[in-house]
This record gives C-alpha cells, sequence and structure tokens, in this order.
C-alpha cells in the first residue's frame, strides 16, 4: 500500500495557502493567543483536504515461470531403445510439472524436418525460439532429452545471458560401440579413364573391439575393392572413373556385433567424370553432298577431335602420275587400323566401299575392335548395295543387317518406328508426332535383309532405315541412305539431323543417358527422381531402400513414350538404394557428410561444459547396468542457484508479476474528511467563544 497525493488545486496555490496558514498560526502562537494551536491544526487540515491525500493498493498476480523441454527426435535417436526411453522421460517430467502450477513448460520435439540438406541436431536453435516471447527473467532453466549428439551448442561465454540452469537428460547406453567409415580427402572431378586416388578411414566409436575392418568398395553399383582396414588409419584407394557424368563410390564396413547402429557402416563420395576429348575417325569414301554434313557436325562439337580422310584416288585410278607429283596425302591404313585404332572412340565410314585401299585384313581388326568395346557407324549409299560392299569383308560379323542388292528409290518420309518412339537416340524428336512428319523427305535406302538388333527409324513400307544393336562389348549403327544431308540444306523445311546424328554418335560412345534399358535417379533438394527407360513393356514397380534400411514399393508412372517416371518427397538423409527388374541406381539425398551421421554413440562429455556453467546437471536415464534409472524429481528456488544439486533438477522461480487493477481510498472524501474539517472549526470557534 503507498500513499500519493491528488491536489484538487495546482501545488503553487496550496503552498501558498499553507505558508500563509504557517505564518498565521506561527504569528498566534508567539503572542501567545488564546486557541492559536486549535487554528493552526485547523489550517494544516484544509491545506491536506486541498492536496488530497489518497491510499493506493496494486492487485497483482504472480506470473508463471517457463521452463523449455527439448526433446531430441534427430536421427540418430530414431532406435527403438532411445525412442523408448525419450518417450519415458517425457512423460516423467509432464508428471512432475503437473504438481507445480507455476511452472510453464514448452515441450518442443526439434528433429530433422526433412527439409535440410545438411542434417543435425540442433537443440539451442529450437530452445532459442521456444522462449522468444518471454523475458529471460521469468525463464527459470531449461532441460534437454538427448543422446548429448547435439551441434550447435554454444561457447559458455556466449549463453551468459541465460540465467538459468540447463539439464540434460542423455539416451542411451554408457557402454555403447559404433563403428562407421569416413571418405577424408577424395577429388570431386576426375578425367574419364585415368587412375584417381581418394583416403578413406573406418572410426570406431566407443570401447570397440578394436579388430581390422573388412571394407567393401563398390563404383556405381559395381564392386572395384575389397580392403582390410584397420580403424584409425586412413587408406588410400586407386580407381578409374568409368564414364562421365555423376559417378557414385560407395563404402561400406562389415557390421560389428553389438555396435548401436548400421546405418553409417556405409559411406559415398560422387565424383563428377569429365571426358576428354572423343577422338572420331570419319572415312568417306567419296566427296558427295552428305559428307560436310557429317564435318560440319562433328566440328562443331568442342569436345570432340576430329581426323577425316576422303579417299579421292583410289588404287584404280592410276593414270600415271607420279606420287612425289601428287598434292594428296597418303592414307595412314596402318598406323589407324591397326597401331592407332583402340585410341579412337568412334569410328564413322561415310559412303565407304571396298576398293583395295583398306587389306582385307583390316577390316577383320575393325571387327574385333567393336567385339572389344568400339563403336561403329555404318553411313551407307548406293555402294553399300554393291558388288563392293564393305558387307562383302571380314566387317560383316558386326554388322546388324546384310544389303540385298536393290536400292529403294520411292520418296518417303523418315519415320520412327513403334521401338524409335520408345528408343533415347529417336525418343522426342521435334517434328516426329505429326503425319505425315514436319521435316523433309528423302529420296533413297539401302534393302537389306531383316536386321538385328533394333529398328528405330523407318522408310516405306515399314523398311528399316536406322539400325541400332551391339557386337560384343561395343556398338553398331547403320544409317540406311545417304540423303540426311537434305535436312542439313533445309530441303521441304529440313529436319532434325543435329539431334539425330549427335544422339546415335553418342549412343554408340556408351552414353549413359542414352541407355535403352537404364535406371536412374537424381534429386531436386529433397525430392527424389526415379527416370526408368526402357522399350518394352510398362517396367512395374521399382523397390526403395531407406538409408535407415527400411523399403518401400513406387509406382512408376509413364512421363513419355519409353520413359516412366516417379517423385517422391523423402524426409531421410543418406543413400537411397533404388531396384527395377535386373536394374539398379544409387543416389545420395543430402550433403555426403552430415553430422548427424559422423557419431551416433550417447553421450554426456558434450554438454557438461554448459550444464556446469549454468548450475545445471547431465544425467543418463539408463545405468551401465541397462536397468532404467528414476527421473529426478523438479526442485523449484527462489532467487539464484548458488550450487548444483546432482540429485534433483533445480530451477529458479520468477518473481515477476503482472499488474491486474490498483484500489484508491482518498483520506479527505466523503463524510469523513468533511466530518474532520468540521471538527477542527468547530473546536476553534468554541475556544474562541470563552
Amino acid at each position: 500500500m503507498t500513499l500519493q497525493f491528488s491536489p484538487f488545486l495546482p501545488w503553487i496555490a496550496v503552498a501558498l495557502i499553507g505558508i500563509a496558514g504557517l505564518a498565521l498560526a506561527a504569528l498566534g502562537l508567539w503572542r501567545g493567543l488564546h486557541g492559536a494551536f486549535l487554528r493552526a491544526l485547523a489550517l494544516l487540515l484544509l491545506v491536506l483536504a486541498l492536496a488530497n491525500p489518497v491510499f493506493l493498493q496494486e492487485d497483482r498476480e504472480a506470473l508463471s515461470t517457463v521452463v523449455p523441454v527439448i526433446v531430441d527426435r534427430s536421427q540418430s535417436q530414431g532406435s527403438e531403445e532411445r525412442t523408448a526411453q525419450t518417450d519415458a522421460a517425457l512423460a516423467g517430467l509432464k508428471e512432475r510439472f503437473a504438481h507445480y502450477p507455476r511452472i510453464e513448460p514448452r515441450i518442443v520435439e526439434a528433429g530433422d524436418d526433412g527439409t535440410s540438406d545438411t542434417p543435425s541436431t540442433r537443440l539451442f536453435d529450437a530452445l532459442t525460439a521456444a522462449i522468444a516471447d518471454v523475458p529471460r527473467s521469468r525463464v527459470g532453466g531449461a532441460i534437454l532429452i538427448t543422446d548429448g549428439q547435439v551441434h550447435d551448442i554454444p561457447e559458455t561465454s556466449a549463453f551468459s545471458s541465460f540465467d538459468a540452469p540447463v539439464h540434460a537428460l542423455v539416451t542411451g547406453r554408457p557402454d555403447e560401440f559404433d563403428r562407421r567409415i569416413e571418405v577424408v580427402s577424395a577429388p570431386r572431378f576426375g578425367i574419364v579413364g585415368e587412375e584417381q586416388e581418394l583416403k578413406f578411414r573406418v572410426v570406431d566409436d566407443g570401447k570397440g573391439p578394436d579388430t581390422p575392418a573388412r571394407v567393401t568398395v563398390r563404383l556405381n553399383g559395381n564392386e572395384i575393392a575389397s580392403e582390410i582396414a584397420q580403424p584409425g588409419t586412413e587408406q588410400p584407394l586407386g580407381f578409374t572413373v568409368p564414364r562421365g557424368g555423376n559417378n557414385i563410390l560407395e563404402f561400406s564396413v562389415d557390421p560389428v556385433e553389438g555396435e548401436i547402429t548400421t546405418a553409417n557402416n556405409r559411406a559415398v563420395h560422387v565424383i563428377e567424370g569429365i571426358r576428354e576429348n572423343l577422338r572420331v575417325l570419319l572415312v568417306s569414301g567419296e566427296p558427295h553432298a552428305g559428307e560436310r554434313a557429317w564435318r560440319n557436325l562433328l566440328k562443331s562439337d568442342t569436345a570432340i577431335d576430329l581426323v577425316h580422310f576422303t579417299i579421292l584416288r583410289p588404287p584404280e585410278k592410276q593414270d600415271g602420275t607420279p606420287i612425289n607429283e601428287l598434292s594428296l596425302i597418303a592414307f595412314p591404313t596402318r598406323e589407324l587400323f591397326v597401331d592407332k585404332i583402340n585410341e579412337f572412340d568412334l569410328i564413322i565410314f561415310d559412303r565407304y566401299q571396298h576398293r583395295g585401299v583398306l587389306p582385307i585384313l583390316y577390316y577383320d581388326n575393325i571387327a574385333q575392335y567393336v567385339e572389344n568395346g568400339g563403336a561403329l557407324l555404318i553411313a551407307a549409299g548406293p555402294e553399300h548395295a554393291g558388288n563392293d560392299s564393305i558387307a562383302g569383308t571380314p566387317l560383316a560379323a558386326v554388322l546388324p543387317a546384310t544389303p540385298t542388292g536393290a536400292m529403294n528409290e520411292a520418296p518417303f518420309y523418315p519415320r520412327l518406328s513403334e521401338q524409335g518412339r520408345k528408343h533415347p537416340v529417336t525418343r522426342g524428336l521435334e517434328g516426329a508426332k505429326d503425319e505425315p512428319p514436319h521435316w523433309g523427305r528423302w529420296f533413297r535406302t539401302v534393302d537389306v535383309e531383316r536386321p538385328e538388333g533394333n529398328v528405330v527409324m523407318e522408310a516405306n513400307d515399314g523398311k528399316p532405315l536406322l539400325v541400332l544393336n551391339r557386337a560384343g562389348k561395343g556398338r553398331v549403327a547403320m544409317l540406311l541412305s545417304d540423303q540426311g544431308w537434305l535436312w542439313a540444306r533445309g530441303f521441304e523445311g529440313g529436319g532434325p539431323h543435329v539431334s539425330l546424328y549427335r544422339r546415335t554418335a553418342h549412343w554408340l560412345m556408351q552414353e549413359p543417358a542414352l541407355e535403352e534399358e537404364a535406371l536412374t535417379a537424381r534429386t531436386f533438394g529433397r525430392t527424389l527422381q526415379i527416370n526408368r527407360q526402357t522399350i518394352g513393356d510398362a517396367p512395374g514397380e521399382a523397390v526403395l531402400k531407406l538409408p535407415s534400411g527400411a523399403t518401400q514399393r513406387v509406382a512408376l508412372k509413364e512421363a513419355e513414350p519409353g520413359l516412366f517416371r516417379a517423385e517422391i518427397a523423402t524426409r531421410e538423409t543418406g543413400l537411397y538404394e533404388i531396384t527395377n527388374d535386373n536394374l539398379s541406381a544409387l543416389v545420395h539425398v543430402g550433403a555426403v557428410d552430415a553430422p548427424e551421421f559422423k557419431a551416433t554413440i550417447s553421450t554426456t562429455q558434450t554438454l557438461k561444459p554448459l550444464a556446469e556453467a549454468t548450475k545445471g546437471t547431465v544425467r543418463r536415464l539408463v545405468a551401465e547396468s541397462g536397468e532404467a534409472v528414476s527421473l529426478p524429481p523438479l526442485l523449484p528456488v527462489s532467487g539464484q542457484i548458488r550450487t548444483v544439486d546432482e540429485n534433483r533438477l533445480s530451477l529458479r522461480m520468477t518473481d515477476e508479476t503482472v499488474l491486474r487493477g490498483i484500489n484508491s481510498l482518498p483520506l479527505f472524501a466523503g463524510f469523513a474528511g468533511v466530518g474532520l474539517l468540521l471538527l477542527a472549526f468547530s473546536a476553534m470557534w468554541y475556544r474562541e467563544g470563552r
């Protein structure tokens, strides 16, 4: 209760009246007048009445003490044992808080929400958000339920503004052990076909057996090495980048009995394969209109080194001119087709015929080159149907189509076959969906017997136009017309010759994106996209194996002919494995070095310095024997917490209040004030009347 004044007149007027009354009272007392004391008392009461003294009483309500409880729901807490311990601890805290109505618990579950590419346990970010709307004086403490693997623990000095104890209830067992593998250093890029080196390390967290570990290394799903590694020691590994684009190296270490999880027994590294310039050998049998179309296309690709020869003077053209007077370059057949044939990624025979330039043995050498993994493209013209056709050489062993000796010379629109609409080489060619196709006509094709492989383009009456086939480890394509140059010249509007030629060449050189039967996966943030290419029937469901080991079936829907697709929103971070039929694909979602998987054993050491600095405690929920420990009781404390109580969770109770209302009592208001004044003046008059 407090006393305040609310004067009826300005304070100056009240003061003047008071001074005047004081002077009169002093004069009367000095002169010894009768009744001077009563006059002074009456004047004093009058001045007090004008000053209007009021007693005020505030109605205040005590505020609650806020205690945030941060529950760790990260992936390292996902085991059945730790989840059960967490749930039991949370239920016990709720029961204890129910006995203290002045304590307001704020329960926040913090974990990976599936949106971060680099998942980590960030409990203190959650703590800051939980108390952002209350002053620090109302915060009585914080309780963390976690395994101790927290990745945003602040420095003790930076947490000095939090003037309340931080307690941690740690899940897991104190004798936990875990074996994991990590890539220490590795290149991000590598040239296809060249040797690369990286280093990996097996790490034992906790008290492990310290025995050698067997590490299996896979590249794009294929096993390339099996190593014995000593825990804690860096070990080098050499490998060759097999293809352009993403290459996934997967390291898996054999599990050890007793380790808490096998989720981090696998590690991945993504290396981007960069192709050196592809070497292409183009041999034109004679000058013709379509020769320049091939040359311009290949020369325009900066990733291709082109070696081009045109046979201008075959052996039968002998006119007696001495060799040393000719301006022509001799065709280096032995150097190209014997000594350096394996250095070429693709050989193109453009309207080439057997005219004695190449010895017959060299055709067999080319056939072996294909069967050992090389690529051969035959762009055929009328000569392929003649007596000098290369189909009559040992090269016929790898050719998918044998000429009948006839030419089809009726105008036609090149059309995609049923397989061609699905095949990635020809799928979606611009203008193919119209009927007739929205491109120019051609006027002749080489007639062949029923070909092997896939006929992806057809001429009139379904006759083969473009045939793709595999031969041993290599690939062969036959374009059974020499009139693609009409598209290049814009005849009747032209056509997509650049796309067709380029895709055919890249398919021959085994570009993964152009495989007719392929299963691939890629990520867009946290969205996983699965693509299944096939020239057959619908492939059915794909099986998705999550990093946690769980599996789910995914329906693939047709996005376009020959391409089936599914998109899935993911929550887990790590390596996903997709299988369909006999195909498999790997893709990593999120950062490959996410902190959440670097260490998973529970620990009390990470939070102990902060708890000690704030007078909090860190204690396990399970004893070394494996038995559950009783949850400690809460200890509300008024004022600052000076000491640590290891057996209880101390909480600093706030003394903050909120004003609900004010009760006022004027001393000179109403009948009481008037009566007091009348009494004083009546006494004064009575005294003077005597």
